[in-house]
């Protein structure tokens, strides 16, 4: 193509087209037989790559050599039935396919004019996930990356109601704009740290909240700290619930903690990033129970509703608080989003979105609700199964109550320190190892193992595996 303009000849295109097809295709079946995560050094992959961009043009068949050779083999392979770190990675063979024609289309889903039917199929994709988490209609909805995202715009519409004019205005150098403060509890994700920072609320602002026996919020102590910054003159704005925590996947007690912000009027957040995907589990719909108590709800669809990374869905009560705050067309952009019903691109920061809906419009018209479910119900008596065998070895213990696909239990030493030693010893073991994959937490600043199912791919044999691998570990370490 050195002296040509225009893009790979169409013949070529469709040769590598099926090269890749095949090769995913391979990689699929053959996944289990891999190692999980690399024996790499950290700079090893970059030291084998030009230091400089091509000058000219490089054949498609070098390309994939070097991916091959250099790029594969640094691969840690999230979607292997062996990965049980973090959540289990949820990747399908439906959502590759969908990524596959998400980017050959490479729309700009920013205004209905630019994308018609990215624009009406997010709003559909949407109504069903609000449809499942049983939210009343008043409730709207926007696609974003992550769950992090999700939080600081849904505080950003919280920092407006409570604050007037700060859209305009903002913050610094007003003396009628108090000390706002933020409610989590203990067990709450860095990201509302991360969004507090970056609304200019300051990171001293979030109050922590002690957590009870089963890592769940103490709605007393919630009482209590916002009575006691109220009484100093600060400003309690808001309180995130959290339904799934990282550490425990434990689940805050959201009627209660309802109760506390409408006494106070602050704004309720429920990060259900994780634990809002049990909406379409018949027998675990306690664990939404009361979300339309909220004014705002995130659920990230990647991490137990079989989307392939990244799709987060954000809820809010009167959707039009959230365009309030971040709609701004510009001159150039007057044309394409004047007439519209919806532009997504009004509802946050981005402007540029990609067309995540299609993948999850795939992903769940494949499986439909009631496959959705069976998958994740067998996940859960899988926890419920390796939650056994932790129980009947003596020298391991729970640490936490097992709520849904996460199981949290420590080997036991002779004494704290050496058992915070030792469990931190048995997974970097097991992550070197290639065979598993686990996670290490901190539960009341103790040192335990984290195991998470999430995987389609993942059976009873694969958990059973991991069990063996953890006690020979610790036999070993």
């Amino acid at each position: 193509m050195s002296d040509k303009l225009g893009d790979t000849p169409a013949a070529e295109f469709r040769k590598h087209l099926h090269e890749i097809a095949d090769w995913v295709a391979d990689y699929r079946e053959q996944i289990s037989t891999l190692p999980i995560s690399p024996n790499q050094k950290p700079g090893s992959i970059r030291a084998k790559l030009p230091g400089s961009a091509p000058e000219q043009t490089e054949s498609f068949d070098d390309i994939l050599r070097d991916f091959q050779q250099i790029i594969f083999p640094g691969i840690t392979h999230w979607a292997h039935p062996d990965f049980m770190g973090y959540f289990g990675a949820t990747t399908t063979n439906s959502g590759i396919l969908a990524e596959i024609l998400t980017g050959a289309l490479n729309v700009n889903a920013m205004t209905w004019r630019t994308s018609p039917a990215a624009t009406e199929l997010e709003t559909v994709v949407l109504d069903w996930l609000r449809q499942w988490l049983r939210l009343p209609e008043t409730f709207g909805g926007v696609v974003y990356d992550t769950a992090s995202i999700g939080s600081m715009h849904a505080l950003a519409v919280a920092r407006e109601k409570a604050a007037s004019e700060v859209r305009e205005r903002g913050l610094s150098g007003r003396e009628d704009v108090p000390m706002f403060r933020v409610y989590a509890s203990d067990q709450a994700h860095s990201s509302i740290d991360k969004a507090v920072i970056a609304l200019g609320l300051g990171e001293q602002n979030v109050v922590r909240i002690a957590s009870d026996a089963e890592f769940r919020m103490d709605v007393a102590a919630l009482r209590e700290a916002v009575i006691a910054d109220a009484r100093i003159g600060f400003k309690p704005l808001a309180v995130v619930a959290t339904v799934g925590t990282t550490s425990t996947a434990s689940v805050d007690p959201v009627r209660e903690i309802a109760s506390v912000c409408r006494e106070h009027e602050m704004w309720l957040h429920i990060d259900a990033a994780y634990g809002g995907g049990l909406c379409v589990v018949p027998e675990m719909q306690w664990v939404i129970d009361r979300f339309e108590l909220a004014d705002s709800v995130v659920v990230n669809p990647h991490k137990m509703l079989f989307v392939p990374f990244d799709f987060s869905a954000l809820y809010v009560r009167d959707i039009a608080r959230l365009r309030r705050v971040f709609t701004l067309v510009p001159e150039y952009l007057r044309g394409d989003a004047a007439g519209a019903e919806i532009n997504y691109m009004d509802y946050g920061v981005q402007l540029g979105r990609r067309f995540r809906a299609l993948k999850a419009w795939m992903v769940w018209r494949t499986f439909g609700r009631e496959g959705l479910a069976a998958r994740i119900r067998d996940h859960l008596r899988l926890a419920q199964l390796f939650t056994d065998w932790v129980r009947s070895d003596a020298r391991f213990e729970l640490s936490a109550p097992t709520v849904m696909g996460v199981v949290c239990f420590r080997y036991i030493g002779h004494n704290d320190a050496d058992s915070d030693r030792l469990n931190a010893e048995i997974v970097r073991t097991i992550n070197a190892s290639g065979k598993s994959y686990l996670m290490q937490t901190k539960l009341r600043d103790r040192t335990v193992i984290r195991l998470g199912l999430g995987n389609i791919l993942t059976t009873e044999e694969n958990v059973r595996r991991a069990w063996e691998i953890i006690r020979a570990t610790a036999d070993t370490v």
